[in-house]
């Protein structure tokens, strides 16, 4: 999901076995833009979870950490099958953190680097797809980031991750369903472009067609 490797160098990560309140650090997943991923385990309620952790040296570009309070703003809002979880939000010491639902799977990106789906489960993810982003369109959420790299496969089915560029419209004037499939693999991103509530199919099509790397009808 995230790659250690894009660590910053000025970053420290966490060490297993440091808490932050009831969460105890089993080790680091990864990193991106945004800060560090860590495996950890909720000493209340005994099970793993996934803390993404905003380092001070990212808290302190108030863009980055608008975009870490739109991601917990968005995930707090959504509850559905194939939107990752969160489960809680804190501080402690000066940093901040999302306590979300810990996925073991693999990427989408990762997968699609071993050739083209079947057209048969590329369907079935592209309906699973689709549904949590009408799920997220219908409360005014537009996740803006769509790609292979933010959609993870489980046993469970699809789960989309990191809402942190997503648009969140204080009322959902309209009912517009505001999505477009783009990019190198076709499902990289979620552009602002207008697609119309009763154009579902269209999107799932869209989707179905990306995750199969099959050219669209002319």
């Amino acid at each position: 999901m995230y790659n250690p490797a894009n660590l910053p160098s000025e970053s420290v990560p966490l060490t297993p076995g440091v808490r932050l309140g009831a969460y105890e650090v089993l080790g680091l997943i990864g990193a991106g833009g945004m800060g560090e991923v860590y495996r950890a385990r909720d000493t209340r309620l005994e099970r793993i979870v996934a803390i993404k952790v905003l380092p001070a040296h990212v808290a302190s570009d108030p863009d980055l950490r608008q975009r870490f309070e739109r991601e917990a703003r968005a995930i707090a809002a959504l509850n559905h099958p194939h939107i990752c979880t969160l489960y809680d939000i804190g501080q402690q010491d000066g940093v901040d953190f999302l306590v979300m639902e810990y996925l073991d799977g693999e990427t989408l990106a990762r997968h699609l680097e071993k050739g083209p789906l079947p057209i048969d489960r590329a369907l079935q993810y592209a309906m699973q797809i689709a549904d949590a982003l009408d799920k997220a369109h219908c409360l005014g959420i537009t996740h803006r980031d769509l790609k292979p790299a933010n959609v993870m496969l489980t046993k469970a089915g699809t789960k989309l991750l990191d809402f942190g560029l997503a648009k969140l419209a204080p009322t959902f004037v309209g009912r517009n369903f505001s999505s477009a499939i783009t990019g190198e693999a076709g499902l990289e991103s979620i552009a602002a472009a207008p697609l119309r509530r009763d154009h579902t199919v269209d999107l799932r099509s869209r989707v179905i067609r990306a995750l199969a790397r099959r050219p669209a009808a002319r």
